[in-house]
């Protein structure tokens, strides 16, 4: 039985045009993203399969497998929710979203501060990977994260709370292969409420990932 399924767009195909074409988003969520759940269940199949067998030959490509594909359904779910058609903009008080803008504020000096080093994070990773804005519960602050792949260079224990997607995939038909101009686009487009709600959560559970005394 699948243990992980496809999570439905929350808009149809076309919400984040300009910005984003909707064929993008329909290759992107219906092909990308469902390899990934597929690929973590093929893989959580033929772990159960050496366990029952007790051959171990393969665990080491098989546990980097999940993690890949696992890393790769989570990311590409939260991405989906962090976008919207009405979105874009900085987080503001006004808005219902001023703690998350006091966080920001907090832990990079300015919005405009972690801007820039969200866009330069996501726009210089080297081959395929993500920018990712994470709560970090042993701090309580808020970093920014430059993951390689889906799951490389990752702060354990971190809470990705916003992440922009810079694989190829999400961007070269239309972008060609200007990354960076894909990146400045992606701030038209980021829901802030999305955000504010998993900053929210993040904080809540942090003190249960605190490491022990």
């Amino acid at each position: 039985m699948a243990i992980y399924t496809l999570p439905e767009l929350p808009y149809d195909y076309a919400a984040l045009q300009p910005v984003i074409d909707a064929k993008i988003i329909e290759l992107h969520h219906d092909k990308h993203h469902a390899a990934y759940v597929k690929g973590a269940n093929d893989t959580l199949e033929q772990l159960a399969e050496a366990r029952d067998k007790d051959q171990w030959g393969a665990v080491n490509g098989l546990e980097k497998n999940l993690a890949f594909h696992l890393s790769g359904h989570i990311l590409h779910s939260i991405y989906w929710q962090n976008m919207t058609g009405d979105g874009g903009g900085e987080p503001l008080d006004k808005d219902g979203v001023g703690e998350l803008a006091d966080a920001i504020a907090e832990s990079f000096g300015s919005f405009a501060k972690f801007k820039a080093q969200m866009t330069k994070a996501s726009a210089t990773t080297q081959g395929s990977g993500w920018g990712v804005l994470a709560y970090e519960p042993v701090s309580g602050r808020l970093i920014v994260e430059q993951v390689y792949d889906h799951q490389g260079n990752v702060g354990q224990g971190s809470v990705p709370i916003l992440v922009f997607d810079a694989w190829e995939h999400a961007f070269y038909l239309q972008y060609k292969n200007q990354k960076v101009d894909f990146i400045e686009a992606m701030w038209q487009v980021v829901n802030w409420q999305d955000v504010a709600a998993r900053y929210a959560a993040a904080k809540e559970r942090g003190n249960l990932l605190l490491l022990a005394p």
